[in-house]
């Protein structure tokens, strides 16, 4: 893709192929809000018109059955997605926004041939069992054993707040194959089949009363050795590659629905504000921000490389998570003692709680930001 492509013209009218296919596509009906297994019937449908449209994977190179076209014609896409009213969040998240990164990066061809043209079809969603009981923002303090035996690894342990893993066929998991390794080395990153004996996945309710997260138990879960990515022990340099990406573009498309909230937000409370009410210096505050969020999308999107994506991404991804939260805790004061109903406000509001820990919390990234982006000592 070169610059000549990314002009103003050549991007508005791809925006415009973009909306006009999105205006005929787009679902009709909302997502699902049960717990059943219609939420992932319904997403992947959704996935898979976006494939057969020819829309799934715009940024990913053709080689692996994407579009090939550029991050900006990537952030494009997903601005007409939420424009357009279609859900973007998706038990497909994880599949499409880092599992398939990573695999395109550090995957075998075997690896590559079989998962990422079922992932771009909808027909494989994954979740990520990174975080532990005891390891969660110190995702090197990780217990999960993984023993050679054979051509096989034996998987023992617990992986805590898996993200839908009730919906998962696979899953990114990391795990110990050398407990007298250093904490960084030693380590490995496995595709689970999430449908293999020995596999224990347990719901949890959040706040909100919806099971965002699971807890999931292995118990001699016994995994071919096809299955590491990277080969054995280098686990830690897939892992940052997976991180990388879920700081990165990997949500782009659920920041941006956040945006469009957040503007819908913003003019529902500028007609019901009168002039002068303290709520609205924190509207105008959350407004701004919003917008150097955006301005933020699109620089990362005109940097983004060959490589894989640099420490600045966590920069994003924590303005992003404290917006996230503000914004919420506005829009419930907004609505004031109508907020002690489980409204969708009051519910999104409990859900956002975890957004400032999920991944890292928002000081473990600081410190990141500060060491690898600002060169601070540690």
């Amino acid at each position: 893709m070169t610059m000549e492509d990314d002009t103003d013209e050549a991007l508005e009218a791809f925006r415009a192929e973009a909306r006009t296919w999105l205006s005929e596509n787009a679902p009709g009906d909302p997502r699902p809000t049960t717990h059943g297994p219609e939420v992932r019937e319904y997403d992947a449908a959704w996935q898979r018109r976006q494939f057969d449209g020819g829309w799934a994977g715009v940024s990913w190179d053709k080689e692996y059955g994407g579009l090939g076209l550029s991050p900006l014609r990537q952030v494009v896409w997903y601005e007409e997605v939420v424009r357009s009213g279609a859900p973007t969040e998706s038990v497909f998240n994880v599949a499409m926004g880092h599992a398939g990164p990573t695999l395109i990066r550090c995957g075998s061809a075997e690896q590559r041939a079989f998962h990422l043209p079922r992932i771009l079809r909808g027909e494989t969603p994954w979740c990520q069992g990174f975080s532990e009981p005891g390891a969660g923002s110190d995702l090197a303090g990780i217990r999960t054993s993984a023993v050679v035996d054979g051509d096989d690894l034996v998987i023992n342990g617990a992986k805590i707040w898996t993200s839908q893993a009730q919906w998962a066929d696979y899953g990114e998991l990391l795990v110990r194959t050398d407990p007298h390794a250093p904490r960084h080395g030693g380590l490995s990153w496995v595709i689970m089949d999430m449908h293999l004996p020995g596999v224990d996945i347990r719901p949890i309710l959040n706040m909100d009363g919806y099971p965002h997260n699971c807890a999931v138990f292995y118990d001699d879960v016994r995994v071919p050795l096809t299955s590491v990515v990277g080969g054995v022990g280098n686990g830690w340099g897939v892992a940052m590659e997976t991180l990388a990406a879920e700081r990165g573009p990997a949500f782009l498309d659920l920041r941006l629905t956040r945006l469009r909230s957040i503007d819908l937000l913003v003019r529902r409370a500028d007609h019901v504000l009168p002039d002068g009410h303290p709520l609205r210096g924190r509207m105008a505050t959350i407004r701004a921000e919003a917008e150097v969020l955006r301005s933020m999308a699109w620089y990362q999107s005109s940097q983004s490389g060959d490589g894989p994506p640099s420490a600045e991404t966590t920069a994003i991804r924590t303005w992003f998570v404290q917006l996230q939260f503000a914004s919420s805790e506005l829009a419930v004061d907004l609505l004031g003692s109508a907020a002690l109903e489980m409204t969708e406000t009051t519910r999104q509001w409990l859900e956002d709680f975890s957004a400032m820990i999920a991944g890292g919390t928002k000081d473990i990234q600081k410190n990141i930001i500060g060491e690898r982006v600002l060169g601070l000592p540690r």
